[in-house]
């Protein structure tokens, strides 16, 4: 059925349709004759469309200037030579002792620094006359890793070769081996009974299953289990743990699809802001929280949110219980977790709960709710030109101050929203004007271009997230906006901030429930060596709006003009 709405079709009687003929016939009489008229008053030199037309031609006239030269200005000889850079260059292969090689942080060069704080355990760099210009080979036999959530469970051995773990932590319950691959339990040295039950004893005093921690931090993380069963609570962890005789322990960790860098507690500070953790977290870490004057546990602090929560098991707490397993005395143990008490009480920390080898406290919200103690104390606050100034700076016996606040209830620095809300809200630090060359229009916008960039990704790459890709790294991180169109289940993104930066935004990227490290910024002779660094062949797949693409087709990289 069709229905036509409008008037009654009614045919017009002829009077009516010579009354329109007459009528349209003098509307177009009329209008010819008023532009006719008008065209002669202006041609007349009454109006002024002469006057106008000749100032416009002679602002328009066409002369030639005496300063002008039409000569070329360069010639062929005056250009660069670039014929060179066209050339492929070959590299060859490193050794096969190269396959694990980490740079600035090899074994040898490390027991040539002081143990004191472990400094040995740091980064140290090579000089330039020792760097690696050579491909480093991937392990014989190197396979794609399983997907995730498969990866966390399982590794294929042929990607990570080595089993001292296995025989070291085997009634630990981190890692057996099976067959052709490692199968993680997900047990700790603090938590054999799983992972699991591990976090729903922290849930049941921590509000981790209500979206208000997002970020978290692992000091000797191991093999990261922790971090990888916290994802299932929507918590993104950021372990980390020395390279030590513990072989490979982070690279396990990597495999498995769990965020983690090879770090240690010494004497630099951690490479985060100020206030960026929602929860640090030590099981069994051997950093020595009671010596240093509390150096370590303040460095936590620092980078504790306000109301963040610290959770630590293991010696010397439960000391009561666990001493004989130990092999330490009573007396030992009780001295070790009174000084940790006092340091906890110097930074304001409340212990809310201690039960079953496990203590857990919560941060002060400002500086208000504890002002004598720190105020009478012997231990200083910290001088900071920014709460981003941490690059390779040395860490101190100080408090790092929080921002000021109008309540003692008012949340220093701002109330951060739930995870997810938080992650496209405008971030506190944004808001409160804390970021030079950012505003809430300018976080916005960011926001619907790395929007429209990820669409244009996902059309030169279609596998982007599906899951193909667990671990993926975001050089030249801004605030964080493409990892947050990318936020997934599936996937993580590792936002790095360059150190040369005109203004650090690590600490937005933290705020927005993301995690992120400060890095170098890396030059086009830097690049090169770089990606010779990551033991793969890269073949360009596609280029598309200003997008360049590589795929790993081999086990060697063999690169010619980036």
């Amino acid at each position: 059925m069709i229905i036509l709405l409008g008037g009654v079709g009614m045919a017009r009687s002829p009077i009516e349709n010579k009354t329109r003929t007459i009528l349209f016939v003098v509307v177009v009489f009329g209008l010819c004759s008023f532009f006719y008229l008008l065209g002669v008053w202006q041609r007349s030199g009454f109006g002024r469309g002469d006057s106008i037309a000749a100032v416009v031609n002679e602002q328009t006239k066409c002369v030639r200037l005496p300063n002008l030269n039409f000569e070329t200005h360069h010639s062929a000889s005056d250009l660069p030579n670039y014929t060179a850079s066209y050339e492929v260059k070959s590299f060859e292969p490193c050794h096969a002792e190269y396959t694990d090689y980490t740079p600035c942080e090899e074994q040898k060069r490390a027991m040539t620094f002081p143990r004191d704080n472990m400094i040995y355990r740091e980064r140290h760099c090579p000089p330039e006359k020792e760097k690696l210009y050579c491909l480093i080979p991937a392990p014989k036999g190197y396979v794609a890793p399983f997907p995730w959530p498969k990866s966390r469970d399982y590794v294929f051995y042929a990607n990570v070769p080595h089993k001292s773990l296995t025989v070291e932590k085997a009634i630990q319950n981190w890692v057996h081996y099976e067959g052709n691959v490692f199968r993680f339990p997900g047990g700790g040295t603090q938590f054999p009974q799983g992972a699991d039950k591990y976090i729903d004893h922290l849930a049941s005093v921590i509000p981790i299953n209500e979206g208000k921690v997002r970020t978290a931090l692992d000091t000797g993380c191991g093999v990261a289990s922790l971090g990888a069963y916290l994802l299932k609570k929507n918590v993104l962890t950021v372990s980390f743990a020395p390279k030590d005789n513990h072989e490979s322990q982070v690279q396990f960790a990597l495999e498995r699809g769990v965020p983690a860098y090879i770090g240690v507690l010494g004497s630099i500070k951690l490479p985060f802001p100020s206030r960026v953790f929602d929860m640090a977290h030590c099981s069994r870490c051997l950093i020595p929280w009671s010596g240093s004057d509390g150096m370590y546990m303040m460095e936590v602090d620092r980078v504790l949110r306000p109301g963040g929560y610290w959770i630590l098991s293991g010696p010397p707490i439960g000391w009561k219980i666990h001493y004989k397993g130990w092999q330490r005395t009573k007396d030992d143990l009780r001295n070790e977790q009174r000084k940790i008490e006092r340091f906890a009480e110097l930074l304001c920390w409340k212990k809310i709960s201690e039960k079953d080898g496990i203590a857990i406290w919560r941060k002060r919200l400002n500086d208000k709710s504890c002002p004598r103690k720190q105020d009478n104390s012997k231990v200083g606050k910290c001088e900071l030109t920014s709460d981003n100034d941490v690059w390779y700076k040395k860490m101190e016996v100080c408090i790092t101050p929080l921002p000021e606040v109008k309540s003692v209830s008012e949340v220093a620095g701002g109330q951060l929203q739930p995870f997810p809300q938080r992650l496209n809200a405008v971030p506190p630090r944004i808001a409160l004007g804390s970021v030079p060359g950012f505003s809430v229009q300018s976080y916005q916008e960011d926001n619907k271009l790395w929007q429209k960039h990820v669409n244009g990704y996902k059309k030169t790459n279609d596998l982007l997230d599906t899951g193909r890709y667990r671990n993926i790294m975001d050089m030249n991180a801004g605030l964080g906006s493409f990892a947050a169109v990318l936020e997934s289940t599936k996937l993580w993104v590792m936002n790095v901030v360059p150190t040369i930066a005109d203004a650090s935004t690590l600490g937005v990227i933290y705020e927005r429930g993301l995690i992120g490290v400060k890095g170098f910024l890396l030059t086009q002779g830097h690049m090169t060596s770089y990606m010779l660094m990551m033991s793969s062949v890269y073949t360009r797949t596609s280029v598309s709006s200003k997008i360049y693409s590589w795929k790993w087709t081999g086990s060697y990289v063999q690169r010619g003009q980036l």
